[in-house]
């Protein structure tokens, strides 16, 4: 089926947008009325037809413009794609992972053909058309902006043309590494600050989970997740606007966003982000690919959905203090509390979640 894409921005005007059928498909993230860190990953099943899970990589009505946003993130900063060396294997790896699987899926928006190690990439949304030598970046088409047409990057050439946010996880020494990645859209975390870092050093900041003991299991299913049997989870926080690029290096422009909350707009100006973390190991490389998919939605739209505001009133009502805190919630949480209040009946939930 044919997806028709959005005009729409995620900054200045803010003009972005969820259809109906966005909205019925927005992937709700609570499935009690209670929230604490879990060990919540499970196989990356196909989904039901129509939702975010259907494919393993979701394509939808926001694509066009998220990739407009990416565009200007990577030329106000280039260090949001980076590479170390010893990942350009890996970065081919998720090169063909994404654009076979984007072929394969979205046959009337995208066109792979092979032929050895001549490749014919077609993607319609964006009107490109490339023909490069897999495995040779010096074939790749120039980097916007780059003087002398320096070519792209595998990793950044595949990251400019798929939603959500990509790191690629080198694994030894029992751990992950975070050696490369393309991150534009993050919620409050920097890949350039991260990057190198092992698994529990880029987790560090996060209150609760480590006594827990959250990411010993985490890491422990991470390291065995084989190819062709990709993982999944859910995440989630909430941000001021429909703003994609909430990154620590750009905190000047959308932290005093977190302000502006009054109870005459929050139903227009808060939304619930939430990610749609995947896991896939990547053949040659052996590397882990974790895309991270971000969702929007404003609560006036979250709340024409029967069951939602009722249970999201609940969750941030009873939350963790330092969840909270780590989420970035304190400032705006009590009128958000106030505002969903009007929509729990005080009645039995069911299951919500979609």
């Amino acid at each position: 089926m044919s997806i028709t894409f959005n005009s729409e921005t995620f900054r200045d005007d803010f003009t972005y947008y969820n259809s109906p059928e966005a909205i019925q498909r927005f992937p709700f993230p609570f499935d009690e009325d209670t929230y604490m860190y879990a060990v919540n990953m499970e196989q990356h099943n196909p989904g039901e037809r129509g939702s975010v899970l259907e494919h393993p990589i979701d394509v939808d009505e926001h694509y066009v413009a998220e990739m407009e946003d990416r565009a200007m993130v990577l030329a106000e900063d280039p260090k949001r794609t980076q590479t170390l060396p010893h990942m350009e294997t890996a970065a081919w790896d998720t090169l063909e992972l994404l654009f076979g699987l984007m072929a394969r899926d979205y046959p009337e928006h995208f066109t792979l053909e092979r032929d050895g190690t001549t490749w014919h990439w077609i993607n319609r949304p964006l009107g490109l058309d490339h023909t490069f030598t897999f495995g040779d970046s010096s074939t790749l088409p120039p980097r916007p902006g780059s003087r002398g047409d320096v070519p792209m990057e595998p990793l950044e050439y595949v990251t400019r043309q798929v939603q959500g946010d990509y790191a690629v996880l080198d694994q030894r020494a029992d751990n992950l590494w975070m050696d490369a990645g393309t991150v534009t859209s993050q919620a409050d975390w920097s890949l350039d600050f991260d990057i190198g870092m092992d698994f529990y050093e880029w987790h560090g900041p996060v209150p609760l989970a480590h006594e827990m003991g959250i990411f010993d299991r985490a890491l422990k299913y991470l390291l065995s997740i084989e190819q062709h049997n990709p993982g999944r989870r859910l995440n989630w926080t909430m941000t001021i606007n429909p703003r994609l690029d909430t990154s620590p290096e750009n905190y000047n422009t959308w932290g005093v966003d977190r302000t502006t909350v009054t109870p005459e707009n929050v139903g227009e100006k808060v939304h619930l982000r939430v990610e749609l973390q995947t896991f896939f190991r990547l053949p040659r490389s052996n590397a882990l690919l974790f895309p991270i998919r971000c969702y929007l939605i404003s609560l006036n739209d979250l709340v024409t959905v029967p069951g939602w505001g009722k249970r999201l009133h609940r969750v941030l009502r009873d939350l963790h203090p330092d969840l909270a805190e780590y989420k970035g919630l304190t400032t705006y949480l009590p009128t958000v509390i106030e505002w969903l209040s009007a929509y729990d009946d005080e009645s039995e939930t069911v299951d919500q979640a979609g």
